[in-house]
C-alpha cells in the first residue's frame, strides 16, 4: 500500500510536498495513535468540551488530547512540531486547533491527555481560538470532518522559538521565503475523522 502524506506550508507562498512512499522507503517517518487509526473516527473524549467552548454545541467531548506517537525521524532532527488543522471548518476556510514546538528530538510521542494541560515536552504555540494546548474537534452532524496532524522535523533546537506562534508564524519560521534555508528536515501525516454523533 502507498501512503501519500503532503503538506502545504503556506508561509511567504511555498510549497512543501512530502511523499512518504511506505512500499518502497525502508523505514519511513511515521506518526500514529493507539487511539484511532489513520482515516478512521476518533473518539468522543478527544472533542473539546461545553466547558471550553460553551458556545458551540457541537463541543461534547472531553478535550482529553490523544495519544501520539513517531518513529523513524529524518537524520539531523534536532527538535519536532506538530499542528492539527480541521480544513473543512468555516466552509473550507480551515480551523487550526492545536499548535506545538520545539519538543525535544528524544522525545517519541505524547500520552492520551498530555497535551490537554501545559509541559515541558513542548512549547505552546497558539490556535485559532488563542490557547496553547489541545483543543479538540467540533464539527457538528453530517459528514465527518478530517482533522489532519502533521508533524514536522526540523532544524531548530527545542528552545530556538520562543512561546505564542500561530501556525502562519511556525512555518514561517521553519519555511522562510528564498533565499533563505527551510528548517524542515522531514513530515509525517495522520487523519482522525470526527463529527458530532
Amino acid at each position: 500500500m502507498i501512503t501519500k502524506v503532503a503538506v502545504v506550508l503556506a508561509a511567504g507562498g511555498l510549497v512543501l510536498t512530502s511523499l512518504c512512499t511506505a512500499a518502497t522507503a525502508a523505514d519511513p517517518f511515521t506518526l500514529t495513535s493507539t487511539m484511532f487509526k489513520d482515516g478512521t473516527m476518533m473518539p468522543q473524549k478527544i472533542a473539546n468540551s461545553q466547558a471550553n467552548n460553551p458556545q458551540n454545541p457541537n463541543c461534547v467531548g472531553e478535550n482529553i488530547s490523544p495519544q501520539l506517537s513517531w518513529s523513524n525521524p529524518p537524520s539531523g532532527t534536532k527538535s519536532f512540531a506538530i499542528t492539527m488543522v480541521d480544513p473543512e471548518a468555516g466552509g473550507g476556510a480551515g480551523a487550526i486547533h492545536w499548535v506545538a514546538y520545539g519538543i525535544a528530538p528524544d522525545v517519541t510521542g505524547f500520552e492520551e491527555g498530555e497535551t490537554s494541560k501545559p509541559s515541558p515536552k513542548f512549547v505552546g504555540g497558539k490556535n485559532g481560538g488563542g490557547k496553547d494546548t489541545w483543543q479538540g474537534p467540533c464539527a457538528g452532524p453530517g459528514a465527518p470532518h478530517h482533522y489532519t496532524f502533521v508533524l514536522i522535523a526540523t532544524e531548530l533546537d527545542p528552545k530556538e522559538l520562543a512561546p505564542g506562534l500561530n501556525r502562519q508564524e511556525l512555518l514561517a519560521k521553519l519555511a522562510p521565503p528564498a533565499p533563505a534555508a527551510r528548517r524542515v528536515t522531514g513530515t509525517a501525516g495522520l487523519v482522525g475523522l470526527w463529527r458530532k454523533p
